[in-house]
């Protein structure tokens, strides 16, 4: 799937970004939420398409669906910062899940109505 791979791109990406500028200490909390993010939004992308162009009703809870998995992500960046500060230092944890969620979010709509993704 296109997404998955623009996602593991990205998270090489910003794994390196985070290594160079904050040292070797932010590589491991990157990587983990680069590729949470990269899950998060290639989900999100799999339960919206079903009704990509179905009514609005089964349109908008599937997409507050994928909104509460995206929230759930920036939950898991807080419970691995307070319980693992040393694993996870709080900037480049977040600079990762953001770092790649929301360029495929900006991107979102190309991976729904392309049907070659699948």
């Amino acid at each position: 799937m296109k997404i998955a791979a623009a996602g593991l791109g990205l998270t090489v990406l910003v794994t390196a970004l985070a290594w160079l500028v904050w040292g070797e200490g932010a590589i491991f909390a990157s990587g983990i939420f680069g590729l949470l993010a990269t899950l998060v939004q290639t989900a999100a992308v799999l339960i919206v398409r079903p009704v990509w162009k179905a009514s609005f009703d089964r349109f908008a809870v599937r997409w507050l669906a994928g909104i509460g998995l995206r929230l759930l992500g920036v939950a898991a960046i807080v419970l691995a910062v307070l319980v693992g500060p040393d694993q996870f230092p709080p900037l480049p944890t977040a600079f990762a899940y953001l770092g790649v969620l929301i360029p495929l979010l900006f991107t979102e709509t190309r991976f729904l109505g392309d049907a070659r993704n699948a």
